[in-house]
């Protein structure tokens, strides 16, 4: 070969971030309603009037809606999938007749062309009969072969590859290992260059979809020689390639029929031919797939939420306590209140950043990033209210209750089966920190190198002009904004008048700014540090954003005469409630416990606080924390199984 295998990388913190940040698209080409927002600017022109699909698309999607539902309510046995941890292979070649496989797959390939919209419709639905079968849907288009090959892939790739992504082959993206989770610098799966082949070695942690995939989509660090860039470079692998062993099916507290596994490769052979997009590429092109492909995580939350709102609804009407139904008293129907207003704000944010998606008009990287994080956190929250609404049915499981003589509502499994939705595809924690990213993108453009340790005095000087010039044009324009003027937005003004929760929009977007404007003052490079203030930075980005979603929605709705009234009486519940969270993040910005935090968690690591552990016994079984992943054959039986 040309050159050895890769040892497991060692990076400083430093480094790590020189990866992320080379990966990330650098250019603003196109404008972003979220991006204005954390800069003080209130582009309603950017998301009103809302944008609407094409009259084709929509008879093409309402089309397959239609076919989908029959299928879902006939074929469908969520219960069953739930049971045996297991979607039925006749299921899956039925989702492969229905052309469910290539939804967003262009028709020229043999995919049925569905908008984002349509897309995020139709895992909705499947998801809300299985979301083990939203999740092998979305696993396989939002992030597996088709997307990377769509947006990088070569003419060629694209004719091998998608007719089958379309009809019958299921695909998988391999991206985290054992000890690599969010920091991809410390990637260790190889791919050695040898000839016309790579030589791939490595292992690969869930893997959704891994277990039944016939392609993979592998991200592998390519060793810098003559002739080679190297870097982390993507990769479409047959997945029955030799050298290729599934390990192990894993299994979690929900989702339990999704096909989730441990991959490893030991002297696999993937063409030059299967690289998709330059060496070095492959982070990039994950993270732009994930740009759109994040918003089927929201699409199975709105879903959530719709069915929660249903079952809430009907066993409160039904469900009686001290002489009237339970939803009539205050504690419970403040809940069901916030599952209603929270649906619909939930699906409006989806709708919106999808149309935009597909309008190519926008750059939607923040807004896809803030629809998977209110929706992940805006989900759980309501499936946990669910739970509570029920009470000790809603701790109770579907087959006890059915076996009592009760109706089998799966209200502890859908809590355990979006719980992962906080984790999946960049975690809250890792999602705050990837937006304020973003969101500081402008003042960084202008004042990074004056931050910056390791620049010279002259290039810092440079830096403090050039950031004089900016600060001095931007930071007047925070000072007042139609927000503060009482006829602005009166367009929103009917017999529910919405147009006052603009107005606040508009003013806290200028105070969002100056917020973060004086944050970079006060702590400048360790600006990066603080994560709990960056955290509610975005949260209250997130909760502006939606307000906004839910506001234009309620408007479009009334306009085409779609349960106008209700639609403003629902925008004007979720942005009360959501004012109070703003408010309540604000204060939290400079009045918290994170400096007190810190010393706790440097007092328990070393030990400070152990005593307070005893008293208990550890059910934990021996093992390491991480599993060991070095190269090699497997010692495994390949539990790999696709579906003919």
């Amino acid at each position: 070969m040309s050159a050895p295998s890769l040892k497991k990388p060692v990076v400083t913190e430093r480094e790590a971030r020189q990866v992320a940040e080379a990966a990330r698209e650098q250019d603003w080409r196109k404008p972003s309603f979220a991006k204005e927002l954390f800069l003080g600017r209130f582009r309603l022109d950017l998301i009103h009037p809302h944008p609407l699909p094409a009259d084709e698309a929509v008879r093409r999607g309402e089309q397959f809606l239609a076919k989908l539902h029959e299928f879902c309510e006939t074929r469908i046995d969520g219960a069953l999938i739930e049971r045996e941890a297991r979607i039925p292979d006749e299921v899956v070649r039925g989702l492969k007749e229905l052309g469910a496989l290539g939804m967003k797959i262009d028709p020229k390939y043999g995919g049925l062309g569905l908008t984002q919209v349509y897309y995020n419709k139709a895992l909705a639905l499947v998801g809300s009969a299985s979301p083990a079968i939203g999740v092998l849907l979305s696993a396989h288009q939002s992030i597996g072969v088709p997307q990377p090959l769509k947006l990088f892939g070569t003419d060629e790739q694209k004719q091998r590859f998608l007719p089958r992504c379309a009809r019958t082959d299921i695909s998988a993206f391999l991206l985290t290992e054992p000890d690599v989770g969010s920091d991809p610098a410390r990637l260790a799966t190889s791919a050695v260059p040898d000839g016309e082949d790579y030589v791939l070695d490595g292992v690969k942690l869930w893997t959704t979809n891994g277990v039944v995939a016939d392609l993979l989509v592998v991200m592998a660090r390519v060793p810098r020689s003559e002739g080679h860039k190297g870097g982390i470079t993507a990769f479409v692998v047959e997945a029955d390639s030799p050298g290729i062993t599934v390990e192990n099916r894993n299994a979690f507290m929900g989702l339990r029929g999704i096909e989730n596994g441990v991959t490893r490769f030991h002297q696999v052979r993937v063409p030059a031919a299967n690289r998709v997009g330059p060496e070095g590429a492959g982070l990039k092109i994950a993270l732009t797939t994930l740009n759109t492909g994040r918003l089927s995580l929201p699409a199975s939350c709105v879903a959530a939420g719709k069915w929660s709102l249903k079952i809430a609804r009907e066993w409160t009407a039904a469900r009686e306590q001290w002489g009237k139904p339970v939803a009539h008293h205050e504690a419970v129907g403040a809940k069901i209140s916030f599952i209603a207003a929270t649906t619909f704000a939930l699906e409006a944010v989806l709708d919106l950043s999808s149309q935009m998606a597909d309008e190519d008009r926008n750059d939607i990287r923040i807004e896809g990033a803030l629809a998977k994080l209110i929706a992940s956190e805006m989900g759980w929250r309501m499936a946990d209210e669910l739970v509570q609404i029920r009470g000790g049915r809603g701790f109770e499981t579907a087959d006890s209750l059915a076996a009592r003589g009760e109706r089998a509502v799966p209200a502890e499994q859908v809590l355990r089966d979006l719980r992962i939705n906080r984790i999946f595809e960049g975690s809250t924690e890792i999602m705050h920190l990837l937006i304020a990213r973003e969101a500081v993108d402008a003042h960084l453009s202008v004042a990074g190198d004056l931050i910056d340790p390791d620049k010279s005095l002259q290039d810092k000087a440079r830096a403090g002009a050039n950031a004089g010039v900016f600060y001095a044009k931007w930071l007047p324009k925070l000072v007042a904004g139609p927000g503060q003027l009482p006829n602005s937005y009166t367009e929103f003004k009917h017999e529910v008048d919405l147009s006052p929760h603009l107005r606040y929009v508009e003013r806290h977007a200028r105070k969002l700014a100056r917020s973060t404007f004086y944050a970079m003052s006060r702590w400048q490079g360790r600006m990066e540090t603080k994560q709990g203030f960056l955290g509610r930075i975005v949260d209250i980005g997130a909760e502006l954003f939606a307000m906004s979603a839910a506001c234009v929605r309620a408007e479009l709705l009334r306009s085409r005469g779609e349960h106008g009234r209700e639609a403003y009486q629902l925008a004007d519940v979720f942005c009360r409630q959501s004012r109070i969270r703003v408010e309540e993040l604000f204060t939290r910005l400079w009045s918290n416990t994170d400096d007190l935090d810190r010393k706790v968690v440097k007092g328990v690591l070393a030990g400070t606080y152990e005593w307070l552990e005893q008293g208990i016994v550890d059910p934990s079984g021996e093992g390491p924390w991480i599993a060991d992943t070095t190269p090699g054959p497997s010692a495994h039986e390949n539990v790999h199984r696709p579906i003919a």
